[in-house]
């Protein structure tokens, strides 16, 4: 286990709920964060730019207040997401706000530059790195971040094809920093494995989705819970880069989930559908193949104890099962 002293004695859960694009705001990750998981956003969602900075001092001021009223609580940190893509022209000025605040864990995607992470260093900030595959794997713990998240077949969004079985296992065989998995994880049995197979974080992003503070479409949060992990369809077509959404949500945009062309990368910017009218992710709604263990869409801290109670169980089953 390689968790960061940050985070050894604040968090309920071994989660850090995951940047959704639309969906997280300041509900969702001030939710988490009282409820012991570390809560994160997408800077690009705090919009107009200023807006980021009044996010940060709220989430951070109702976080000191929570504290201060219940000291016996175990408090997660929060994280931020900053999109390292050229389309993201705000992306440093965003991290400019992120330093100014002391953003506890940044959370970079697809490209792990070194000023982002020599920026968080410098006052104690730590920075997690998704990647999908060793290759990139490497290149981020070059750049020297703190955790890598591997995203593996079955996320939802942006994700891999690889195992976890196996893209963990190598990744542990020489990365000594956190590791976080993303894959499917929908309860507390799947946090549990998550640990079991060598992690030492499950990345949720789905299941809270369906969740009371999530900022996301009720017609979204109903579809997680009416649908299962054979609704799920992984294509490249809505951003360029591949990725899992839900089937329902694409036929309601006029196309056929079972024949989907390939994307036109020439014409596609990160985030947006090319020329079509449907967007991802405000028309076409990704979400990852463990929705079948999704039924309802409670606050974020009825989940929280609902998880902590499954995670208890798997564990002890577990433990019978080696003594067995």
């Amino acid at each position: 286990m390689s968790l960061p002293k940050l985070l050894a004695e604040c968090l309920e859960l071994p989660v850090l709920g995951s940047p959704l694009f639309i969906v997280s705001g300041p509900e969702l990750a001030i939710a988490q964060c009282k409820a012991g998981v570390i809560g994160s956003f997408p800077a690009l969602n705090a919009r107009p730019p200023q807006a980021l900075d009044q996010w940060l001092t709220r989430i951070e001021g109702e976080l000191a207040e929570y504290k201060a009223r219940n000291p016996g609580k175990r408090v997660a940190p929060y994280a931020v997401n900053q999109i390292c893509h050229a389309s993201n022209d705000g992306l440093m000025r965003d991290m400019e706000v992120c330093v100014k605040h002391k953003a506890p864990i940044i959370i970079t995607s697809l490209r792990p530059p070194s000023e982002i992470v020599e920026a968080a260093h410098s006052y104690g900030g730590l920075v997690f790195h998704d990647v999908i595959n060793v290759r990139h794997a490497r290149k981020a713990a070059e750049q020297g971040v703190d955790g890598l998240i591997l995203v593996c077949a079955g996320a939802g969004g942006h994700a891999g094809t690889l195992s976890p079985f196996a893209l963990v296992r190598e990744v542990k065989q020489w990365f000594k920093g956190t590791i976080l998995l993303s894959g499917a994880i929908a309860d507390g049995w799947g946090i549990a494995s998550a640990l079991a197979l060598g992690a030492d974080l499950a990345y949720m992003g789905t299941r809270f989705i369906a969740t009371a503070e999530a900022n996301a479409d009720p017609r979204y949060k109903q579809a997680l819970a009416d649908h299962a992990a054979q609704d799920i369809v992984y294509t490249n077509l809505f951003t360029g880069v591949h990725g899992n959404y839900l089937g329902p949500s694409i036929v309601a945009a006029g196309l056929d989930p079972s024949n989907l062309p390939a994307a036109d990368k020439s014409r596609m910017n990160f985030g947006s559908g090319g020329n079509m009218k449907a967007k991802a992710w405000r028309d076409i709604w990704g979400a990852g193949q463990g929705i079948g263990q999704i039924n309802d869409a409670p606050p974020v801290a009825e989940l929280i104890d609902r998880l902590k109670s499954e995670f208890a169980s798997a564990q002890g089953e577990f433990l019978r099962r080696a003594r067995n």
